[in-house]
């Protein structure tokens, strides 16, 4: 027997109705590229969607036809989204932080037929424009008053481009399986592979984020996504936000400490998202200039682990909540959020602290299980690691053209490649990267609990951990460290105030100090180039003589 429901296809550009229709006159504040402040509407932003969908389908694009884009997080790259997405075409965000033969791969292995470019990055697009065959035409996103001389022949600016447009148009009838997006893998290992969106996956997303214990947003918040779009949906904001009616204030290309600062308080910002680089350079500026923060309730921080000190600083010096995330691009991308749940509602100070070092619980919508090498499911005791794998409506089930297989399994678990295990109460803790953990003497040690310890030393700016060969215990931690500016530690200060706050073998057995630590595309530590530059490093507890490297034996 079935049920008598309608069929309602989960269909993202019904978001945006939604917006248009319920909440017209709620704001969408942009900061421009060109400089000043814009101030648009749900109602407008869905009348200029349609022009964009309007204006593509009379330039013969389809459905399916991959449409690039690399901007800032704007009104108009919203509005280009829904607009590619409401002819069942198919946005596919670059990010720019890549090196350009890597965006050139990319997109010849979408095959993407236009790029919507913000004028940030139009150099770099008149550089690699004639590498991508597929690529028919370019829309500079500006006006006329302010597009440049360009060598791009098939180049035209924006607002004259969807000026041709009167907006009289129909979203297409799509199939809510039908791709709604696309995002590339940062690609740490191998080549990046592409994570393709569905139409129901994002909506089903957006309202898992949403939820009071995920990120908990409502029509009463004032969002700032200061997280890319280019970032895996903005962790999803673009979506839930006009699903849920919040006004949104976005960013552009400033995103220093200052400029972040101006947005929150001008706007009264209730709600952000970002990764932990971003508010460090925030708490530096308050520190700085004595600014606080009154209208800020909620930061959620992710990307990569959020350091204990940071938490710290937000709750205790300004009052804001702060909610550890985790989740990948495979992912689209939440996968669990440290909320408290009714067992840690009641803790405080220290205590809250240590569960709020934890990553999280999964929303309704993410299942988890963490296996041996054997695949055998771990005990959920908080302390046994395994391999996390993940499943899910909203969860990859392939990547683009088929790579990656080794990473999906027949029973639908997708491994994540993290290291975790996972409390009795479903609260997970990302211990490592697979290929990151420590193994010392048959034993893991967690780089990230090691480094979140030492950049909470009052003089570390930023520290990374690395396994470095041994000759009896195979390999042992060295912690990499850049000092703040005008300050001084030595090896004995940091280790002496991480002595007493782990087990004493977890210990790193040196501490070398560098000018920067080198960062992925996506702001995470390179561990790779790290642990390249440290090969031949002799840590001075290894008083055996080197062995030959493993590959010449």
């Amino acid at each position: 027997m079935l049920g008598l429901m309608q069929e309602w296809p989960l269909l993202c550009h019904k978001i945006l109705d939604h917006a248009g229709i319920q909440h017209p006159h709620r704001e969408i504040v942009s900061r421009s590229v060109e400089g000043p402040i814009v101030r648009t509407t749900y109602a407008e932003l869905r009348g200029r969607a349609l022009k964009v969908a309007q204006r593509l389908e009379k330039e013969g694009y389809k459905r399916g036809d991959r449409i690039a884009t690399l901007a800032w997080n704007t009104a108009r790259h919203i509005e280009a989204w829904y607009g590619i997405m409401g002819i069942g075409a198919v946005y596919h965000t670059l990010n720019p932080r890549l090196f350009p033969e890597q965006i050139v791969w990319i997109m010849n292995n979408a095959e993407d037929k236009a790029l919507f470019v913000d004028l940030t990055f139009l150099p770099l697009v008149e550089k690699i424009a004639a590498l991508v065959p597929t690529l028919r035409q370019v829309i500079v996103m500006t006006d006329a008053a302010h597009m440049p001389q360009t060598s791009l022949r098939n180049a035209v600016p924006y607002e004259e481009w969807l000026a041709e447009a009167d907006g009289d148009f129909r979203w297409k009838a799509l199939d809510e399986s039908e791709a709604a997006g696309m995002c590339y893998t940062s690609g740490t290992t191998g080549e990046p592979k592409g994570v393709v969106y569905s139409h129901r996956s994002n909506v089903l997303h957006a309202m898992m984020a949403c939820m009071p214990d995920a990120m908990g947003i409502s029509s009463r918040d004032v969002i700032l996504p200061v997280v890319p779009m280019f970032h895996a949906n903005a962790w999803g904001i673009a979506q839930s936000a006009p699903m849920i009616g919040a006004k949104l204030v976005m960013p552009g290309g400033r995103m220093d400490g200052a400029s972040i600062y101006e947005l929150l308080d001008t706007e009264k910002v209730s709600f952000t998202a970002a990764v932990p680089t971003v508010w460090l350079m925030l708490l530096q500026h308050l520190e700085e200039t004595g600014k606080k923060l009154p209208y800020l309730k909620k930061v959620v921080i992710g990307g990569s682990a959020c350091p204990r000190m940071m938490a710290k600083k937000f709750q205790d010096n300004y009052d804001v909540e702060v909610v550890h995330a985790w989740g990948m691009t495979e992912m689209s991308p939440l996968g669990s959020l440290c909320t408290m749940k009714p067992d840690y509602a009641g803790l405080e100070g220290e205590a809250r602290l240590d569960i709020e070092e934890k990553q999280g619980h999964a929303p309704f919508g993410v299942e988890m299980i963490v296996t041996d090498d054997h695949n055998r499911p771990q005990p959920w005791d908080g302390k046994t690691f395994g391999r996390l794998k993940v499943r899910g409506p909203a969860v990859a089930r392939a990547y683009y053209g088929g790579a990656g297989k080794e990473q999906f399994d027949e029973e639908g678990w997708f491994d994540t490649g993290d290291v975790a295990h996972i409390d009795p109460n479903g609260y997970m803790q990302i211990t490592d990267r697979a290929k990151d953990v420590i193994k010392s003497g048959g034993e893991w040690i967690s780089t990230i609990e090691l480094e979140n310890l030492a950049v909470s030393h009052p003089d570390v700016a930023e520290a990374a951990v690395i396994g470095v060969r041994h000759s009896k215990w195979d390999e042992r931690p060295l912690l990499v460290v850049v000092r703040k500016p005008g300050r001084e530690p030595g090896k004995a200060d940091i280790l002496g105030f991480m002595k007493d706050k782990v087990a004493k073998w977890w210990l790193p057995d040196d501490v070398a100090f560098v000018d920067e630590i080198p960062h992925t595309a996506t702001g995470k530590i390179q561990k790779t180039t790290l642990r390249k530059q440290f090969s031949d490093y002799r840590l001075p507890t290894d008083e055996t003589e080197r062995l030959p490297d493993r590959e010449t034996l």
